[in-house]
């Protein structure tokens, strides 16, 4: 016997599996999705080196073309409310909330061109999607070194005050209407994204960051819980104790 009536088999298993189990279609999806991310990276790390050369911010339209098509294959949709207070013509520092491996595909619907991330070390080795991290201008800092870590993260606020950098918080909804790592609930939906206004730092010192960041994440957290009770396509709606991780 040869080898496709095996395959084909096996194949038409995991078509059952998937319509039979929910952990099944969940763990289905998030392989896609990792495919996605490892194919989407290798394609778009080979057009960042042919068109610019290496490692240049100028590689996040390329790479934010790629993970926004990514949305289309989940059913995912993203309503963004103040995209215009991010079309800004000087310097600012945005945060947002952090939820889940989907974050990226709401990162790249909202960031604008022109953008320098931050992110853990660990990902750097993570193959094409280190690399095109990499290409794409990311500054890596080592959280396992809280020093090193807390030295960039103490630059960025003495740039904040010195260079009057406003903060402009974006916030995502709650992913939990479409994805639940713990019930392996994972399905199509709409993610509400909302730019709040720009923080001015204008006339603060050093020691004014801490309540600087305090009064952005309260913002923030509150901006989360208004947007997350919002009642998405599928009916559902994020409970009451869902909060925005940090």
């Amino acid at each position: 016997m040869g080898l496709w009536p095996w395959l084909t088999g096996a194949l038409l298993l995991l078509l059952l599996l998937v319509q039979l189990s929910r952990s099944a279609r969940f763990y289905a999806k998030v392989s896609l999705y990792c495919a996605l991310c490892v194919s989407g990276s290798t394609l778009a790390a080979v057009i960042c080196l042919l068109r610019h050369g290496g490692r240049t911010v100028e590689n996040l339209s390329i790479i934010s073309w790629f993970v926004r098509t990514f949305k289309y294959m989940f059913g995912l949709r993203f309503d963004i409310k103040g995209r215009q207070k991010l079309e800004v013509d000087h310097p600012c520092v945005i945060i947002s909330n952090h939820q889940s491996i989907l974050d990226m595909m709401g990162l790249m619907e909202a960031l604008p061109k022109r953008c320098v991330q931050i992110a853990k070390r660990e990902l750097l080795f993570m193959g094409p999607v280190g690399l095109i991290m990499y290409l794409g201008g990311v500054f890596f800092i080592n959280r396992q070194r809280s020093r090193t870590a807390m030295t960039v993260m103490a630059d960025v606020g003495e740039r904040m005050v010195r260079e009057n950098v406003p903060i402009i918080p974006v916030v995502y909804s709650s992913f939990s209407s479409f994805y639940d790592y713990k019930t392996k609930f994972f399905t199509s939906g709409t993610i509400r994204v909302e730019v709040l206004d720009a923080v001015p730092t204008s006339g603060l010192t050093v020691a004014d960051v801490p309540k600087l960041m305090d009064s952005c994440h309260q913002a923030m957290r509150t901006t989360f819980l208004r947007i997350s009770k919002t009642p998405q396509e599928n009916g559902a709606t994020a409970g009451p104790g869902s909060q925005p991780a940090q």
